[in-house]
């Protein structure tokens, strides 16, 4: 039990009952244990939950987050263990910062992580402002990734159960932001910690589904929302290979994504094909043989740096980085460029780079995040 006088679990030198915290509430089971074990331990416990878009649209789907019945969930729990809880109504800042940019990235040929924008530019920002506004001394959320207290600073790193680490959709956040954040569950060894917790403290959706997809993009279908937000998109054009030789025709860039092998309808060749490169302005699909999607150099931008040193002050830094989210890190050379740019070197090459996936920088050992970019075309 923590004594008044020390410092409690969150770090804050006063007693919990003393100590106001914001919970991140989404309606899922990683939020709502967070908001539990947090009321459990005393602390002033404040749920907040974000409708980040269309209720009816979300009541018909399941395994999504911030909508319908997960709005319904969160409320239930609060009124259950008995602390206050507020839904705002984001759906225009969603749309506006989220949506919409994905849409353009992926009509763009890129491959945007919609994720990421939305803890950055939503649930980091104004969800964290919101928590400044109740006096709450930090926010918490069912995130999976640890906050250290670091010699001179706190520091990200990934969560002890690597099967469930989120570090690679959190490399944006801000030194000024971590230093107000709080991740509760990013010791546990595994999920099934989370949901015995949940049980232990007879939370209802102690067995609910983990959420799936993109929250907005029902089953899985990038395309079908792309073409309800840009009429037209679905323009028709060329696949070509890499010497631009017309191989067939396609249904649409925005059906296609880097890496991708079946559903190109250009059988009967010597050797497989793969999507290579997506050039939206042409209308053209690339492919190409396997060996052309190995990547080696990799241009990297909107750089967002966690480490002890200002970025541009070394020449290069040896690193591992992570160039898509179901990869483990990889050796890398990371050359700064500028303040917030950089060419990433990969000791091994890798397939499938895409830009609009993000990078993110962890040291050469151990699990510390130092920060990460947007992969892009290059100048």
């Amino acid at each position: 039990m923590t004594r008044d006088t020390g410092v409690n679990s969150l770090g804050f030198a006063k007693a919990p009952q003393d100590t106001r915290v914001v919970v991140a509430m989404s309606g899922g089971v990683d939020s709502s244990v967070v908001a539990a074990q947090l009321k459990a331990e005393g602390y002033d416990v404040i749920g907040v939950t974000l409708q980040l878009y269309d209720h009816g649209a979300a009541l018909a789907k399941s395994g999504a987050c911030c909508a319908g019945r997960d709005i319904h969930d969160a409320r239930r729990v609060a009124e259950t263990l008995g602390f206050p809880h507020y839904v705002l109504d984001y759906e225009n800042t969603f749309r506006e910062a989220v949506i919409e940019e994905f849409a353009d990235s992926y009509l763009a040929g890129a491959t945007p992580v919609p994720c990421i924008r939305c803890n950055e530019r939503v649930k980091f920002r104004d969800l964290l402002e919101t928590a400044r506004d109740l006096d709450a001394d930090c926010m918490a959320t069912g995130h999976y990734i640890q906050r250290h207290m670091g010699p001179n600073r706190a520091e990200l790193h990934m969560a002890a159960d690597a099967a469930r680490d989120q570090s690679y959709f959190l490399f944006s956040t801000t030194q000024e932001q971590l230093d107000y954040l709080r991740f509760p569950l990013g010791h546990l060894t595994s999920k099934a910690e989370t949901r015995a917790l949940a049980a232990r403290h007879g939370l209802a959706v102690a067995d609910k589904p983990d959420s799936q997809d993109i929250c907005f993009v029902p089953n899985g279908n990038y395309a079908a929302v792309i073409e309800k937000l840009r009429p037209g998109a679905a323009d028709p054009g060329e696949i070509v290979d890499l010497d631009g030789q017309v191989l067939g025709q396609h249904r649409g860039v925005i059906h296609y994504t880097i890496g991708q092998r079946r559903g190109l309808g250009i059988g009967g060749l010597s050797e497989p094909l793969f999507v290579v490169g997506l050039d939206a302005e042409r209308k053209q699909v690339v492919v190409g043989p396997k060996e052309a999607l190995a990547t080696r150099k990799v241009p990297v931008r909107e750089i967002n740096w966690l480490g002890d040193q200002p970025f541009d002050s070394i020449s290069e830094i040896s690193m591992r980085v992570r160039i898509r989210s179901t990869r483990p890190p990889t050796e890398a050379i990371v050359r700064p460029t500028g303040p917030t740019t950089a060419e990433v070197e990969l000791l091994t090459p890798e397939e499938g780079v895409s830009p609009g996936q993000a990078c993110v920088f962890y040291t050469p050992e151990g699990g510390r995040v130092l920060g990460g970019g947007w992969i892009w075309r290059g100048a």
